[in-house]
Order: C-alpha cells, then sequence, then structure tokens
C-alpha cells in the first residue's frame, strides 16, 4: 500500500479499503476505514462551511453539504493550513451545473475568500497622510504606492457587496441587480468592505501592480474622483510606503 493509493482511498467511498490495511486479527480493516475516511470528509465540509457561509446560507445546508463533497473529492487539500482550504471554489462553482441558477456564486465565493486571505494577511504600518500632500503635483503623479497586504479590489458584473451585506447586516436593503465593486482593507484587525466606482477600482488595482499614481488615474477614465479614493486608502491605512 502505497500513500498515494491510501489517499485516493480516503476520498472515495466507492473503493475498498486498501490493500494491507489490516485489523489486529490479520482481517481487511474495512469498517475502521470507513469511518476514518467518514471523519475526513466530515472535516473538510466542516471547513468550507467556515470558509463560505454566504455561499452555505445563500443555497442552504442540505445543497451546501452535497456541493462540499463535490468539491473535496475534486480538490483534496494541499496544505495542512486548513484556514486556506477552498481557494479553488470559484473555479468550481463556475463549472458545478447544479449552481448555475445562482451565476453571482463564484464572485461571492471570490469575495469569501479575499475576506479571509486580508483576516490573515502580513501586518504593514501606513504611511503619514501628510506625505502625500508634501508632494508636488508632477512628483505626486509620478509616484508609487505600495498597498497593505490585504488591500483586495473586487470587480463583478453582480451585486455582490449587497448580497453580502443584505446576509450579515440586520436590516440591510435587499441587493438590486446590478454590478458592483468594491475594496478590501483591514485598517485594524478584522477585514472592512468598501463599495467603490469602476473607475476607483481600476486605479487600485493599477497601483496595486506598482503602477504610477497619474498612469493610473489615466487607465480610471474621466468618471475617476482621486480626492475620495485617495482618502479611502489613507484613511483605511492601505497605502504602506511611497516611491
Amino acid at each position: 500500500m502505497t500513500q498515494t493509493e491510501f489517499r485516493k482511498g480516503l476520498l472515495d467511498p466507492t473503493m475498498p479499503a486498501p490493500v494491507g490495511l489490516l485489523n489486529p486479527d490479520g482481517t481487511q480493516a474495512t469498517k475502521r476505514f470507513d469511518v476514518y475516511r467518514n471523519n475526513v470528509a466530515v472535516s473538510l465540509s466542516d471547513a468550507l462551511e467556515s470558509a463560505f457561509p454566504i455561499i452555505r446560507r445563500l443555497v442552504g445546508d442540505k445543497f451546501f453539504r452535497a456541493m462540499a463533497g463535490v468539491y473535496l473529492r475534486k480538490h483534496p487539500p494541499t496544505s495542512p493550513l486548513m484556514m486556506f482550504y477552498g481557494d479553488l471554489m470559484p473555479k468550481f462553482l463556475r463549472r458545478f451545473d447544479p449552481a448555475k441558477s445562482l451565476p453571482y456564486l463564484p464572485d461571492m465565493a471570490k469575495l469569501e475568500l479575499a475576506m479571509r486571505h486580508a483576516y490573515h494577511a502580513a501586518d504593514a504600518d501606513p504611511i503619514d497622510a501628510a506625505a502625500l500632500g508634501a508632494l508636488a503635483p508632477d512628483k505626486l503623479m509620478g509616484a508609487q504606492l505600495t498597498l497593505a497586504p490585504a488591500t483586495t479590489v473586487i470587480v463583478s458584473q453582480y451585486p455582490i457587496y449587497s448580497i453580502y451585506r443584505a446576509n450579515t447586516v440586520p436590516d440591510a436593503p435587499k441587493a438590486v441587480m446590478q454590478p458592483e465593486s468594491l475594496v478590501i482593507t483591514r485598517p485594524a484587525f478584522d477585514p472592512i468592505q468598501h463599495r467603490i466606482s469602476p473607475a476607483s477600482a481600476a486605479c487600485i488595482t493599477a497601483l496595486d501592480k506598482g503602477i504610477p499614481l497619474g498612469v493610473a488615474m489615466s487607465a480610471a477614465g474621466r468618471d475617476f474622483d482621486l480626492g475620495a479614493t485617495l482618502g479611502l486608502l489613507l484613511g483605511q491605512g492601505a497605502v504602506t510606503s511611497l516611491n
């Protein structure tokens, strides 16, 4: 029996116990392996439920458990850190036919993953906002802003920000089916979502790639509000260095 055979049998309920896995009396340890296999599947399903509470709420417990069973067998863990298990859920949901009636689920999975990664992202000290104000206009336009590791932009053709709030905030308004963009920041311990314009999303995305502010503004288009965008980033401690 190899580790590959053991792992394959562990995630496939149709496979018998691996050859060589025996009880103390020398018989095949079928029942003991089945119990262990079930415990592993339950643990992975629980990890997915913890990672995607909004999706579970949207589809219901029964549907989510069945979906998790399919996911964990297609995508077993590649890391012992269960807090990062489920990274392939957006891709999985785009191809999971039973969930096609809720086309925003892949983007919701992306949002929930981003919130989790933001929570565990490395700490970073923000710059003093006065450092930007002290720059001459030409220097400001050529500046590269380094964003905190927890900062993430998500652009969706669905109202994922509103759907998330409708399922987490009491008395939040119902989502209107329209595109939404948001940025996640973590000024203290917990990540926070901010709905932003598509222009701000384009600019922040460009800044995160190391593109100078002036070029990032051009990419954002005419509707871009520099003051509102920089005010949000600085106010949330999302800018960590200025080059």
